[in-house]
C-alpha cells in the first residue's frame, strides 16, 4: 500500500463531504421548522406527547451535530494534510473506505483494534 492518498481520491472525498455537510444542514433546518413547540397546557397525555416529540427532536439534533462535527474535522484534515491517515495505526486508510465514508478516521484494521480494546475494557 502506498503512503499517500491520491489527489483524485482527496478531491472526490472533499466533494462528498461538502454534499454531506449541505444535507445535514438542510435536515437540521427542516427538523427545526417541523418542530412546533406545543402549548404545555392540555391534559397529561398531550403533555406526554409534546415531551416525547421534543425529546426525539433533541436526540436527532445531537446526531446531526455529531455527524456535522465529523464532516468538519475531515475537511480540516484535508486542509492540514492528515486526511486518510488512520488515528489508530497511523497507516493510510483504504481508498475504498474513504470513498464510502469520507469522514472516517480509522482504517479497517484500526477500527478492529479500537473495537477489540473497547470490548476488553467493557468487561
Amino acid at each position: 500500500m502506498n503512503n499517500q492518498i491520491s489527489e483524485a481520491i482527496k478531491q472526490e472525498c472533499r466533494k462528498k463531504l461538502l454534499i454531506a455537510k449541505a444535507d445535514v444542514l438542510n435536515r437540521f433546518r427542516t427538523a427545526q421548522k417541523e418542530l412546533v413547540y406545543a402549548d404545555k397546557g392540555g391534559d397529561e397525555a398531550d403533555q406526554s406527547v409534546a415531551h416525547i416529540l421534543e425529546h426525539s427532536f433533541l436526540v436527532s439534533q445531537e446526531r446531526m451535530r455529531d455527524q456535522l462535527l465529523e464532516i468538519e474535522m475531515a475537511l480540516s484534515r484535508l486542509e492540514n494534510g492528515t486526511f486518510g491517515i488512520c488515528e489508530e495505526t497511523e497507516e493510510p486508510i483504504e481508498p475504498e473506505r474513504l470513498l464510502a465514508i469520507p469522514w472516517t478516521r480509522l482504517s479497517i484494521e484500526g477500527a478492529e483494534l479500537r473495537e477489540a480494546v473497547g470490548r476488553k475494557f467493557a468487561r
